[in-house]
């Protein structure tokens, strides 16, 4: 039996995971990341607590056979996640991006090397969940929304602020709107608001419900109308039950995923072993 270690460095957090090779990469139970765990990537940048990260997954885990991660943080951060394991040097740390290639899956973005690893990683994760037409979104610092045929070619996608990028821009850039606190009942789910958190709280959460109807109706315009929607991201839940308030999304699958991009880096490291 082998063991692989996977590494997701966000904007905002480092993710990883181990998995062995008796486990299988379509498995949606919860179980499949009993060794998984995220920080902070502002924890991430002390020595002393990646001493400790460091620490507490080479005593949790025998060594592992292979090393996969993609980064979006910038080079100092993939300096910090490689000096990680001084005891394993020897291992061979393969690096995921947007140019890499997958057997099953094409992207048509005209510069690959521009797409981002994690967006390209999540799209690989969600091909080896289903073979439909499908909208995989990732709902953290930034929304992505792409369009994966179920022939295998990524068709592209969008890029918006997240959720709490919104909140914190009005906050950032208006004189009197607040740093939002979303109401835990809100008195009118998925009305108008009658608060200014409802009002701002339910603006950003209808801006991003509206480009997401619009990418279905997009794709369906293209003929490859959305058959499944995976949601996956620190906001999945929150959009997951905005979803449900429009008819024309709440007939698809919608499923919040736990860690899509490390199932697309676990299934590309397996291609290249």
């Amino acid at each position: 039996m082998s063991l692989y270690l996977v590494f997701d460095l966000g904007n905002t957090r480092l993710k990883w995971a181990a998995v062995e090779s008796t486990q299988n990469i379509s498995d949606r139970n919860k179980k499949l990341w009993a060794y998984s765990g995220s920080i902070s990537n502002k924890s991430f940048k002390s020595p002393e607590l990646r001493a400790e990260l460091s620490d507490y997954i080479s005593k949790t885990l025998p060594k592992p056979d292979a090393i996969a991660f993609c980064c979006v943080a910038g080079n100092t951060a993939i300096e910090n996640l490689r000096s990680l394991f001084p005891q394993w040097q020897e291992l061979e740390w393969k690096q995921f991006s947007g140019s890499s290639t997958y057997e099953g899956v094409r992207t048509l973005y005209q510069d690959p090397s521009k797409l981002g690893a994690d967006r390209w990683a999540a799209l690989i994760g969600a091909r080896a969940l289903s073979n439909t037409n499908t909208l995989v979104i990732n709902a953290g610092t930034a929304t992505t929304i792409d369009l994966l045929g179920g022939n295998g070619v990524h068709y592209g996608g969008w890029i918006l602020p997240g959720l709490s990028l919104m909140h914190e821009s009005l906050q950032q850039n208006t004189a009197q709107l607040p740093l939002v606190v979303r109401p835990s009942k809100p008195e009118t789910q998925g009305g108008f608001g009658i608060t200014t958190d409802e009002a701002i709280t339910g603006g950003c959460d209808a801006a991003q419900m509206g480009a997401i109807l619009q990418a279905v109706y997009l794709a369906k315009a293209m003929n490859h109308p959305v058959e499944r929607i995976w949601l996956d991201g620190g906001n999945a839940k929150i959009l997951a039950n905005a979803i449900k308030q429009f008819p024309e999304l709440a007939a698809l699958p919608i499923e919040p995923i736990e860690g899509l991009v490390l199932r697309g880096l676990w299934a590309w490291l397996l291609q290249n072993l």
